[in-house]
């Protein structure tokens, strides 16, 4: 007689479309915490049809990212990166190549050296100092709650503008 084999993963029972979305529900961090206890620090999951694999301890992870990153470089071709990024031609879309080393050391060395981090030293303290401004106004108009987040998106998109462009998004 042959006994029915216990089932090894929860993803065998996926459904074919949502992959192993089922398994996830609000708080997908702990989740995945949970299955990583029960299944190991290194588990293959379909999230929807797209095949992934979830990394869960600091050591897996550097097996991935230092000692085998040039086998998990790659990315897949994305349609919306396409037309958002100039035929999937930024860095984040990139397929690993020639290419992509030469635009990874051109913003390492340009755009994320500690020179030019340091030089821009003086217009984050402004900017930080507005935010912080504009919140002690709102509180001080009578504001009971501020969207907080909002704020913090500007201030992150009127930094980086003004880093890159010279000037904040909103100005003319």
């Amino acid at each position: 007689m042959v006994e029915e084999q216990e089932e090894v993963t929860p993803w065998s029972k996926r459904f074919s479309c949502f992959g192993s979305l089922h398994l996830l529900r609000d708080l997908p961090h702990r989740d995945l915490h949970r299955l990583a206890r029960k299944y190991g620090d290194i588990m293959h999951m379909r999230l929807g049809l797209v095949p992934t694999i979830v990394v869960s301890s600091p050591q897996a992870a550097e097996l991935f990212l230092k000692t085998h990153d040039l086998v998990f470089a790659t990315r897949s071709p994305h349609e919306g990166a396409k037309h958002l990024s100039f035929g999937q031609r930024n860095l984040s879309f990139v397929e690993y190549g020639f290419y992509w080393r030469d635009i990874r050391k051109m913003c390492t060395l340009e755009l994320l050296s500690n020179h030019k981090i340091n030089s821009f030293k003086s217009m984050r303290k402004e900017e930080v100092a507005l935010f912080i401004e504009s919140i002690q106004e709102a509180a001080n108009n009578g504001h009971v709650a501020i969207d907080l987040s909002d704020r913090v998106s500007s201030l992150s998109v009127d930094m980086n503008c003004r880093m890159v462009l010279g000037k904040k998004y909103r100005d003319e």
